[in-house]
């Protein structure tokens, strides 16, 4: 079964209302040898960076999340039971990997504790002080990170957009149910030059349009 690739309605989506959130692109996740190299991470970089430029000529907020745990493991609870120890405070595998377009203006969420950017975090407050109501979700991993955040958008009444390939997950079948399961009802398909093709300007943008000729 093929995911769902449908138009967002027109004139709901802005530069006013609109902000990327790039999901985990730390180091423990993916740089070469890494304790969770994601496959794919590294090679998602160039997309994810034009979707921070297109986001910072259209003056949105871009924001990067950091996968955090206490030193003492206190914080992991039942990850632990599927994962191994990972992004621990103070250490490398926190930092962001290289290569990405980072800039001293951009937000971050850190000591995110669980999968979902969206849990113990203030990513939800600085969104509605901000008025943002639709969000492009980009980054690692596509079934664990992304998903789980999309899916808490999307209950929170956030319209979320995801550019196929700026997203990377462990495996082809990881990334095709995940993208599957999130184009029924949470999220809107898309891809990085039919989101970057947007008009660079002030108001909103026909995506009705350009979301059905998306080239993924």
């Amino acid at each position: 079964m093929e995911p769902l690739y449908r138009a967002v309605p027109a004139g709901r989506v802005g530069t006013q209302n609109t902000a990327l959130l790039v999901i985990d692109m730390e180091r423990d996740f993916v740089d070469q040898g890494a304790v969770q190299e994601t496959p794919g991470g590294r090679e998602i970089i160039p997309a994810i960076n034009r979707l921070i430029g297109w986001a910072r000529q259209n003056a949105m907020p871009v924001i990067f999340t950091h996968e955090m745990h206490r030193a003492d493991h206190s914080d992991y609870g039942i990850e632990l039971e599927f994962d191994p120890v990972h992004c621990l405070e103070g250490t490398p595998g926190c930092e962001l990997t290289e290569g990405l377009d980072v800039r001293s203006g951009d937000w971050r969420i850190r000591n995110k504790r669980r999968y979902d950017c969206f849990i113990g975090t203030d990513l939800d407050l600085l969104l509605r002080s901000r008025g943002i109501k639709n969000l492009v979700c980009c980054g690692v991993t596509t079934h664990c990170c992304v998903m789980s955040t999309v899916y808490s958008a999307r209950n929170l009444d956030y319209r979320v957009i995801v550019p196929t390939d700026a997203v990377a997950a462990v495996s082809p079948a990881h990334q095709a149910a995940a993208l599957l399961c999130m184009s029924d009802v949470f999220a809107y398909l898309s891809s990085t030059t039919a989101i970057t093709s947007w008009p660079v300007a002030a108001g909103t943008f026909d995506t009705a349009v350009q979301l059905q000729h998306a080239d993924v």
